[in-house]
């Protein structure tokens, strides 16, 4: 079994910005895991765990997921629901091109078995998880509000493998999809 995902890729400009975020974000008096930043990414999907001799069929279907490469700005740092937060994210503005990415990640993934996810999608790089709230956070994120954390061209998208270790994720590229 492989635990899987399909993600989009951002620069290491932006990750390395999105580490001064981190940076403020640890004033605040919350209990936070923070993600590696040179592992933040936008998930497009997650698969789960994957039968081995299924992901040749992913990696086909994957393989037909074509977008013309796009734009994508990291922006705004907020929470995924501010009256219960579990993760602190970057938006990612990009002018819905990569929800068209999600679509036809969707459709291409859903004869395989995978089930089609019902939350709206939001592309986001997460920067951390919400281990113990406090109001502080809060505070912490109005601080970045008016800042900007880059841009970058968004051409293609990765199959990846996770593998959860007591020190966090190690992620393993198995395909990527170039545009």
């Amino acid at each position: 079994m492989v635990r899987a995902f399909v993600a989009l890729e951002l620069s290491s400009n932006i990750k390395e910005q999105l580490r001064t975020v981190q940076d403020v974000l640890r004033g605040s008096r919350a209990r936070l895991t923070f993600v590696e930043p040179a592992l933040i990414h936008i998930t497009i999907k997650f698969l789960g765990e994957v039968a081995d001799e299924k992901i040749p069929k992913v990696m086909d279907a994957l393989r037909t997921v074509r977008v013309p490469p796009f734009l994508a700005t990291a922006q705004k740092i907020t929470v995924n629901n501010p009256s219960r937060p579990h993760t602190v994210w970057c938006a990612i503005e990009d002018a819905g091109k990569s929800g068209l990415v999600y679509q036809q990640i969707e459709d291409a993934l859903f004869p395989l078995g995978f089930s089609r996810e019902t939350r709206r999608f939001t592309p986001h790089a997460t920067v951390a998880r919400v281990k113990s709230f406090d109001p502080s956070l809060f505070e912490s994120i109005g601080q970045l509000s008016e800042r900007k954390y880059g841009s970058c061209m968004i051409s293609g998208i990765k199959l990846k493998k996770s593998t959860l270790t007591p020190r966090g994720p190690v992620y393993e590229d198995l395909l990527e999809v170039k545009w």
